[in-house]
């Protein structure tokens, strides 16, 4: 990845398939930017992860269907689950084996939504 980026992480752009994984501390460290999310540990290279919840389907989906359209705007695309008034997101960059930039760019579009 580039230097370090004088933008917000939610005005930031990913670099697909670039990078490095960041260290534990490191992830740690910028979870401050994303309130919310936590470091799912259990993963190999650990993922971003974070759970929103909806009064109803069609809110669900609609957020489903904003999420989907950042993954393809930025080329990083996360694990969801997705329930009637629930989606669970995980971001993790396969690609470098754990937690990038990418994903705290990807997650931190998410959050920039109002969701």
């Amino acid at each position: 990845m580039s230097a370090v980026s004088p933008l917000p992480l939610h005005q930031q752009r990913c670099e697909p398939r670039a990078g490095s994984p960041l260290s534990v501390a490191g992830q740690h460290a910028m979870l401050g930017q994303i309130p919310g999310w936590q470091v799912d540990a259990s993963v190999p290279g650990g993922a971003l992860q974070r759970t929103y919840s909806f009064p109803d389907f069609h809110r669900t989906m609609a957020f489903v269907n904003a999420v989907a359209w950042i993954a393809h705007e930025q080329d990083h695309h996360p694990d969801m689950a997705v329930s009637f008034n629930r989606c669970t997101l995980r971001w993790s960059t396969h690609s470098v084996g754990g937690v990038s930039l990418n994903d705290f760019i990807c997650a931190a579009r998410v959050d920039a939504l109002g969701a």
